[in-house]
């Protein structure tokens, strides 16, 4: 573990020299990629969203390719489409997503065609056009940013795409301090153009390998379950988490046990990760919303309600 804990620092340490002050919000990024998870980052425009995934890309060496969604932008953009060559044979152009890395900025301001086009490649990591199915690259994660809904242009996901991003994310305004130091930075080299490639896809992959065989105890078991048959089960949500949240949240908790240099999951690991993974798949009752009570609040409940487990 402890070659990786130092690739791992190399990573987050080169990451942090392009977003400045958001430590926690690197590590679970770096977490759920570790995971094979994808990332959904929301936020308003201009806080990094789309440095944070760049600068990823360039610490670990994966193809990486942007997309900037717009009203126009159609699912064979991003899937591929078949086109008849000067043969008249069938020609398959790949798409935005045959590469490592892909970042669809502000997937919220496209049509949910095309946001939907995006679902199979998600889930299974492959793709089918005309009936005929080709996998993207190995390792793939997406890191997609969008904007606060009820920004100008914007377009709710649906559930069903939400459900398949792991985890949500904010990375907010930068404290006064930060805000200096990223002023100050800016008088020099840009931090992305120096930034070293740390590891390459194999070793990702192998990484990716270890983080499954991290070990989890029955009553780490028992704790995941109950948080999330209270999810289900609570007084103020209509729409708890589904199975596939469940497995999200595991195996979030896995990636961070990792991160922290550890072969075993403890409660503390799943606390921490809870609401980057449950919250976006809640739906609140109405009665929530005419309390005006938030989705983080109903989260805080769950995780004060459900007792943890003391693992030895």
């Amino acid at each position: 573990m402890i070659q990786y804990e130092d690739k791992i620092n190399r990573i987050t340490g080169l990451v942090e020299q392009a977003i400045i002050g958001k430590r926690s919000i690197i590590e679970k990024v770096m977490m759920a990629i570790l995971a094979k998870g994808h990332i959904l980052v929301e936020d308003i425009p201009g806080v990094g969203k789309t440095t944070l995934a760049v600068a990823f890309s360039k610490a670990m060496n994966l193809k990486q390719v942007r997309m900037q969604f717009t009203p126009d932008v159609l699912p064979s953009d991003v899937i591929g489409f078949n086109v008849l060559d000067s043969h008249n044979n069938m020609e398959f152009k790949e798409g935005a997503v045959f590469c490592n890395l892909f970042l669809a900025d502000e997937i919220n301001r496209t049509s949910p065609k095309t946001q939907s086009a995006l679902l199979e490649v998600m889930e299974e990591g492959k793709i089918t056009v005309d009936g005929q199915t080709r996998l993207v690259p190995n390792p793939f994660v997406v890191i997609a940013t969008q904007n606060p809904v009820g920004s100008i242009g914007t377009q709710m996901l649906p559930e069903s795409q939400l459900d398949r991003f792991m985890v949500r994310l904010t990375i907010g305004y930068p404290d006064i301090q930060s805000e200096i130091n990223i002023l100050k930075s800016k008088q020099k080299e840009n931090p992305l153009h120096k930034a070293q490639n740390v590891i390459n896809e194999d070793e990702l992959l192998e990484m990716q390998e270890r983080v499954d065989t991290i070990y989890i105890h029955d009553k780490v078991y028992d704790y995941v379950g109950k948080l999330v048959y209270e999810t289900r089960n609570h007084s103020m949500i209509e729409l708890g988490v589904s199975p596939r949240g469940t497995i999200a949240l595991m195996s979030m908790a896995k990636g961070r046990a990792f991160v922290k240099g550890r072969e075993y999951v403890n409660p503390d690991d799943l606390k921490s990760v809870f609401k980057d993974v449950v919250c976006h798949r809640i739906l609140l009752n109405a009665q929530a919303k005419y309390k005006q009570i938030s989705v983080d609040a109903v989260a805080d409940d769950i995780l004060n309600k459900v007792p943890a487990p003391r693992v030895v």
